[in-house]
């Protein structure tokens, strides 16, 4: 097996503007990758099989990437790494830019940069079966956007990133900006992942080995310290996460030592037990405190990165309220660019705000912005969301906060309308997702406004209330569900129905309340997340309520409830929504189309037709896995009565 790695790194642009700022580390980056992967006791890799490239033009970079995949052999292992600009056109295919890339009226101009389509093709024309892609660039997640197999025929659901043991590393998503790290030459997660090889800590499970999927942990879990608003993805296929990239050393003092760092270490502290621990480890292994010292002080550093990028935010904060007595509008918006370049998260710099400002918080120019009613301001709740791998193993938890309002429906009972911004989002699933469905096709940009969406679906004791009020259009079944319960959601509901339901609840409130349209649910659902599922790669029961007696990706088997459950019971999206996969189908708005070719709306609005059918979206109780995808498209004709069939209403922004 003959190893081959092209680098790229692009740091200087020849047409710079306010998108395409030089960027330092991109050059350095590929010189520390070089340094690793060179190394006889890391990667192993020859000199001569790696190509290196800095600063190229755009035909540099397309003959280099077909030289890379071109002519190769079967247990050959193929390596591509790029850092620098990443740029998406307005159909949200990723582009890779060179230093001749250049953008007109805000646009970029393609040929100036390498379309990610590129190296698709070359991927799929390689007779090598161990491919790793590693892309530390804004959106980067946006790889697996069109990337599709040459076919004579139907293509497996389950290859449609390709050809067997390929890996494909991202700094973010999709949708995310990548961040330098601050005080070090190097981009944050390319930082960690030579930090990973260079130390043999990547080695998770000390084999003497580092796989891919151990340094894209190792990587990650770093960044998350460092910089919690960037979310790197892995995307493996078959066997990509085995693949072998580099050696570690073999009960070496130093590796030993830092392991015991990273297990001890509390958010960038040490208790006194754990110190004397570590003390008495130090000497057993016999290294000198110096050498302890800098193991430790690297442990640390996220933790002091992501400590220092808070004073700066608070520091900022400070400044700009002694400059103006009340926070301008404009002014909360340069606040919140900041926050998003430091890589801090609304909930990074919640308590900092509070602590500040109190009452005055950006907060609440948000919420009016939003239209939320001003006795119903300053409303919000924190929560925990969790994230997984293709395993279903937790990789990721992290605390974000919402706004909502509350709207009391009588004799204590409460709908809890929550806060979701606008923005635009892709629509539908990517060729390559594992057992999609045509009718997901194709995807496309919609842009939504904000609005608000209950934060659970509609329970029974809710149903009961308004069913109650004054009939609009129809009557209404004032107890219709099979699974009895006043917090479970309520079933046995026919679309008919649920309209009947937001027009009585309007009338009495005097808000306009309705279902959502399909494309406001989807949005909703993904709450900015790209993956099958908002909760990652895969689902589990303990994530949700469905058919656990299927699996889907690589996750494992679980329990079949065989009914509903309480509203909330299952951690919610990062919108603050629960039960959005499982527990019951939801209507939407729309009526059914086959697919979103001939005129899918792309501003989210609902979309008619005569059919009879009516959409539904997220799965039930006794749904398989991959139903409850984001993406998945149900019907069902909307007068008809069904135990898995439930609702969630939405209202607009603007009262009335």
């Amino acid at each position: 097996m003959a190893k081959f790695a092209l680098l790229i790194g692009v740091s200087e642009y020849d047409y710079q503007d306010e998108h395409l700022k030089p960027l330092s580390a991109a050059v350095k980056d590929v010189e520390a990758m070089q340094r690793v992967l060179v190394n006889p006791e890391m990667g192993d890799f020859a000199a001569s099989n790696i190509t290196v490239l800095k600063n190229p033009q755009p035909q540099v970079v397309r003959e280099a990437i077909f030289h890379l995949f071109f002519n190769r052999q079967k247990h050959d292992l193929l390596l591509f790494y790029f850092s620098g600009h990443g740029i998406k056109d307005e159909k949200g295919y990723l582009y890779l830019s060179t230093r001749e890339t250049k953008k007109q009226n805000g646009k970029l101009v393609t040929p100036s940069a390498v379309p990610a389509s590129v190296l698709h093709e070359n991927i799929n024309d390689s007779r090598s079966l161990q491919q790793v892609i590693i892309l530390d660039c804004c959106f980067s997640g946006a790889i697996t956007q069109g990337m599709t197999v040459k076919s004579d025929g139907t293509v497996n659901v389950q290859e449609q990133l390709g050809g067997k043991g390929r890996a494909i590393l991202t700094s973010s998503t999709s949708t995310q900006y990548s961040f330098e790290q601050a005080a070090s030459e190097l981009s944050i997660y390319t930082r960690y992942l030579v930090e990973g090889i260079e130390t043999g800590a990547a080695d998770k499970d000390t084999d003497g080995w580092i796989s891919i999927d151990e340094l894209h942990e190792y990587a990650s879990t770093k960044v998350e310290k460092a910089a919690p608003a960037m979310t790197p993805k892995f995307y493996p296929v078959e066997e990509g996460h085995k693949i072998l990239l580099a050696k570690s050393p073999k009960d070496d003092p130093k590796l030993m030592y830092r392991k015991e760092v990273e297990r001890r270490i509390n958010r960038g502290n040490f208790s006194i037990p754990a110190r004397r621990l570590l003390n008495s480890l130090r000497l057993q292994l016999k290294l000198t405190p110096e050498i302890a010292d800098a193991i430790e002080a690297e442990v640390q550093q996220p933790y002091r990165e992501y400590q220092h990028k808070l004073e700066e935010y608070e520091t900022t904060l400070v400044e700009a309220i002694a400059a103006e007595a009340k926070l301008s509008e404009t002014t909360l918006n340069d606040l919140r660019d900041y926050q998003q370049y430091l890589g801090l998260r609304d909930e990074d710099v919640v308590s900092i705000e509070e602590r500040i400002i109190g009452q005055q918080k950006p907060t609440v120019a948000i919420e009016q912005t939003l239209g939320i009613p001003e006795q119903n301001q300053n409303n919000h709740f924190e929560f925990e969301v969790v994230t997984v791998n293709a395993k279903g193993e937790p990789i990721n938890r992290s605390r974000k906060r919402a706004e909502f309002f509350s709207e009391n429906l009588g004799n204590d009972v409460m709908l809890k309308m929550v806060a979701i911004p606008g923005g635009k989002f892709f629509m539908g699933s990517p060729e390559y997702e594992l057992e999609r469905n045509y009718s997901e096709s194709p995807q496309h940009t919609v842009t939504v406004q904000p609005f608000f969406m209950g934060k659970f679906s509609v329970t029974q004791n809710q149903w009961a209330i308004v069913a109650a009020l004054k009939k609009v259009s129809i009557d209404l079944n004032p107890d219709p569900s099979r699974f009895k319960g006043a917090n479970r959601p309520v079933e046995q509901v026919s679309w008919d129905d649920a309209i009947e339901f937001c027009a009585r609840l309007s009338n009495k409130t005097g808000k306009t309340y309705r279902l959502p349209s399909e494309a406001e649910w989807e949005y909703a659902c993904r709450a900015g997340t790209t993956t099958p599922f908002y909760f990652g790669e895969t689902i589990t029961t303990y994530l949700a309520n469905y058919n656990g007696y299927y699996t889907y990706n690589s996750g494992s088997m679980g329990e079949s409830r065989e009914q509903t459950t309480d509203v909330g019971n299952f951690p919610p999206n990062p919108f603050g929504l629960f039960d959005m996969h499982g527990n019951t189908w939801e209507w939407c708005q729309d009526t059914w189309h086959e697919n979103y070719y001939n005129g899918a709306p792309t501003d989210a609005s609902p979309w008619m037709s005569e059919n009879k059918e009516r959409l539904l979206r997220g799965g039930s109780w006794n749904s398989n896995p991959w139903i409850c995808r984001s993406a998945f498209r149900g019907k069902w004709v909307s007068v008809v009565l069904n135990d898995r069939l439930g609702f969630r209403v939405v209202s607009a922004v603007t009262f009335i």
